[in-house]
């Protein structure tokens, strides 16, 4: 259906003083502070987990030397999505219209509707891979955010066992955890947090968490092991996409965790029709948001 004259009265009448809705600000591009970004030419992008070896046997004299066999564990698939929205304008409100061109301000409305949807999706498997939901799974099939991701030689975490808010307590169990991941046949990784992702209602308690000299909340005389330490060395970002307002999220060091691959940028078209005379937009582009290895991302819940 085309935006006509009868939606847009007042801009069509003299003596109006100004316009305004879509003016605002808006925030851009948070996902890039969670997701690597890579391209895509194909309709899916399959990534395989491999496993490695365990560790060595000792070999007695003269027995034969132990073999051990490597394999693929689980496949991460990323489908790639269309996301696309359009808007039609008469003839007779382009030609009546006295204060603006309509094409060129809801051309902008239209940019920021596919914006604002980028961002919506980019969090989606973080709300819904937390453990009370675990709607988004992994390629594992376990939820995205588990005490119990199986591997050959076991089970990885990558939340906490009980769900809490964030507070010193938690991060710094948060730290012990991601420091004890294992690989798939049980090695010890070497796993490092580097950036904590909040809701706007836990940055503050992400600033004083991260900045303080001395430990928050007590009267006591102790320093801040996180910041001592050089915990968390990316400091932290605030994503107001969250909606659980008691959610955290550390990004990690292990490489091929969230991924963003972009199929098709961003395109914009427009054209009229012969019959009506309505002038058509159209805005369309190709991605999809997932994560490979969930060992690059540890998420809680809160309590």
């Amino acid at each position: 259906m085309a935006i006509s004259r009868g939606q847009l009265v007042k801009e069509l009448e003299p003596g109006l003083n100004a316009l305004f809705g879509l003016e605002y600000k808006r925030y851009e591009n948070q996902h890039a502070e969670i997701y690597a970004t890579e391209s895509s030419d194909r309709a899916f992008e399959e990534e395989v987990m491999l496993s490695g070896f365990a560790n060595a046997a000792v070999k007695p004299e003269g027995s034969g030397v132990t073999f051990d066999n490597a394999q693929e564990t689980y496949t991460a698939r990323y489908t790639m999505e269309t996301i696309a929205l359009a808007f039609a304008i008469t003839e007779e409100a382009i030609e009546d219209n006295l204060y603006d061109r309509l094409a060129s301000r809801y051309t902008k409305a239209l940019a920021r509707s596919m914006a604002n949807t980028k961002q919506i999706k980019a969090v989606n498997p973080l709300i819904n891979g937390l453990p009370q939901t675990a709607s988004f799974t992994s390629g594992d099939g376990s939820g995205l955010f588990a005490t119990n991701h199986p591997t050959i030689a076991g089970t990885v975490s990558n939340t906490l066992t009980t769900q809490a808010d964030l507070n010193e307590t938690s991060l710094e169990q948060s730290l012990i955890d991601v420091a004890a991941m294992t690989d798939e046949r049980g090695l010890k990784i070497a796993a490092r947090g580097m950036k904590l992702v909040v809701p706007p209602a836990n940055q503050f308690n992400a600033e004083r968490l991260l900045k303080s000299q001395g430990r928050v909340g007590t009267a006591d005389n102790d320093i801040n092991a996180v910041k001592s330490l050089g915990m968390v060395p990316q400091g932290y970002v605030v994503n107001n996409f969250l909606t659980d307002t008691d959610s955290w999220y550390l990004i990690t060091d292990v490489p091929n965790g969230m991924k963003y691959f972009e199929r098709t940028p961003i395109k914009t078209a427009m054209e009229g029709d012969f019959d009506t005379g309505n002038v058509r937009y159209k805005a369309r582009e190709r991605y999809r948001f997932g994560v490979s290895d969930y060992r690059g991302i540890y998420g809680v819940q809160g309590a």
